[in-house]
């Protein structure tokens, strides 16, 4: 029998015990709070020693981290002076650091706390289907063009679930080489994350072949009992026409709303990404990229780094 997680119910997928001992193993710890007993705030986070001290930052292929908080009642002004007060603890509880940044998951909408402990903060976005119960209405709700590209495709491959993890690879790979870039993630960890999730029950990937057994997209997606999250894509650029990456979504969300109650992109800051994303007819959802540079050493490095970027350019 496995081992009981404490942190099962405490924020997303990407805040459990498992995933943080699969992403980053012996890298990972957290801060808490308990209260008779029972941990009512907790921060997880990774860090690593550097020449310029500890840095605190994000694992790979992880969206999201940040303060959970246990459910609160009573009056908002009551909540929010709560929250104030366990997020300043969870910041006191901190190893010292000479660099924060993580990425709160988007249920973190007050980011007053850490503001006033010298942190600053950028705001990001995803996209959210946040009810999954009709997938009519969502395929209703999809951008003319997106429902066109599902018909089409329809027509010319057929969708998987029966894919091993080199199928995968090899698709996810042709992204960055389609844009002369090297992968940013190793096969090693995606290999554990894939893994554990298989392990966990809690990881689904579509894949598309046509008739003569190419490989058009596939869609890559994990879920817990609140949502599913589009953790990767890959895609053959000599069969982009076809339509496939918008028929294995598709699948992935009508899949998803068996499983879970909300679909979540994971979205991007890029412009062409956000546009193909914000068609399936999701929820704009902002988040925050919290940081602290903390050690002055760091603050000049950054800067003369900074410097150099606009010389250069």
């Amino acid at each position: 029998m496995d081992k009981i997680d404490k942190t099962d119910n405490q924020g997303s997928i990407f805040s459990q015990g498992w995933w943080l001992d699969t992403v980053a193993p012996g890298a990972w710890d957290s801060v808490e709070i308990e209260r008779d007993g029972v941990v009512i705030a907790r921060l997880p986070y990774i860090s690593k020693q550097g020449r310029l001290g500890l840095h605190i930052g994000m694992p790979q292929l992880t969206q999201t981290l940040g303060p959970w908080l246990a459910p609160m009642e009573g009056k908002l002004s009551k909540k929010f002076g709560k929250e104030k007060d366990l997020m300043g603890e969870l910041i006191s509880k901190l190893p010292d650091y000479a660099y924060f940044i993580q990425n709160f998951h988007y249920s973190i909408t007050n980011w007053l706390p850490w503001h006033w402990n010298g942190f600053e903060q950028t705001t990001r976005y995803t996209y959210v289907l946040e009810d999954l119960g009709d997938t009519d209405a969502i395929f209703n709700g999809f951008d003319t063009k997106i429902r066109g590209d599902i018909r089409k495709a329809s027509k010319q491959v057929e969708v998987t679930t029966d894919v091993t993890f080199d199928d995968f690879w090899e698709l996810n790979k042709k992204v960055f080489e389609r844009q002369g870039m090297a992968m940013p993630y190793k096969e090693e960890l995606l290999r554990r994350i894939d893994d554990a999730c298989i392990k966990k029950g809690c990881r689904k990937v579509f894949l598309a072949r046509d008739r003569e057994g190419r490989a058009h997209a596939a869609a890559y997606i994990i879920w817990d009992d609140r949502s599913a999250y589009y953790l990767l894509g890959g895609s053959d650029p000599d069969l982009r026409n076809s339509g496939a990456t918008s028929l294995v979504l598709w699948e992935a969300i009508q899949f998803a709303s068996e499983v879970t109650v909300k679909f979540d992109f994971e979205g991007s800051m890029l412009e062409s990404v956000e546009r193909y994303v914000r068609a399936f007819g999701g929820t704009p959802k902002p988040y925050f990229q919290i940081s602290h540079q903390k050690s002055k050493k760091y603050r000049i490095k950054n800067l003369l780094k900074q410097l150099w970027t606009a010389i250069k350019s």
